[in-house]
């Protein structure tokens, strides 16, 4: 059982509580308009690691004293699309004393990808929006699985920290974000939400790769604009 790993972080410490080692896996079905990680979309691009999951606990276990109050976090790319393997590490993790965290879309809601979720700790579920006809724009794909996902975690009981990224002129809206936050707010499992503000840093693997930056033009957020978007989530009572 190999995982397809495009690259791994030793100290990361935005990826959930604590530092973290945090691991990229290599596969996206989604192509959000400000994916800051294209060279991930591709399952079948050539990776640097190809690991069993034994194998990358090993490499997780030389940094434990530094992750010890923190854990490990699995990103992507869409770490569902590898099930088995992602299942088989973090048992691996919990058995050694190690807080897992998993970073998806929750767009693969299958039955396989919900397995793992019984060996997982904290969520990080990235909403790019609730408005299932702006979702496909942004993303490429429906809506439907994402919300599903969250009423499964719901459903077990599992600590979520919802993601969204704020974009001018997409979803840097104050009625949006107020429908958003109200609907968040409903969940018990959800202990807070980290407002993203969108920016240009990743725009120049767009070119490396040939592909065509759809946001060309478009500003990074305003420190003004995600004070705004913060308070509006606060109004809801949500942590952020």
């Amino acid at each position: 059982m190999l995982g397809r790993i495009h690259s791994l972080e030793s100290f990361g410490t935005v990826d959930g509580p604590g530092i973290r080692f945090v691991v990229f896996m290599q596969g996206c079905p989604l192509r959000c308009l400000y994916c800051h990680n294209p060279d991930t979309w591709e399952v079948k691009s050539e990776t640097p690691y190809q690991m069993e999951p034994e194998a990358l606990l090993a490499e997780v276990l030389r940094y434990k004293n530094f992750i010890a109050k923190g854990g490990v976090t699995v990103t992507g790319g869409e770490p569902l699309l590898q099930p088995e393997f992602l299942k088989e590490f973090f048992r691996l993790c919990r058995e050694n004393g190690i807080h897992t965290a998993l970073d998806t879309s929750g767009y693969i809601c299958s039955g396989k990808a919900l397995e793992v979720l019984g060996q997982v700790d904290l969520v990080l579920l990235d909403i790019k929006t609730i408005d299932a006809g702006l979702h496909p724009r942004l993303t490429a794909v429906k809506l439907d699985n994402t919300l599903r996902f969250l009423d499964e975690l719901e459903k077990r009981g599992i600590p979520v920290w919802i993601r969204h990224v704020i974009v001018p002129g997409l979803t840097d809206d104050d009625e949006a974000l107020s429908k958003l936050a109200e609907y968040i707010s409903s969940y018990k499992v959800v202990q807070k939400a980290e407002l993203l503000p969108y920016h240009t840093m990743g725009a120049y693997k767009y070119e490396a790769q040939g592909l065509d930056y759809k946001l060309k033009g478009v500003e990074p957020l305003s420190a003004e604009r995600l004070a705004n978007a913060k308070a509006i989530f606060r109004k809801h009572g949500i942590t952020v």
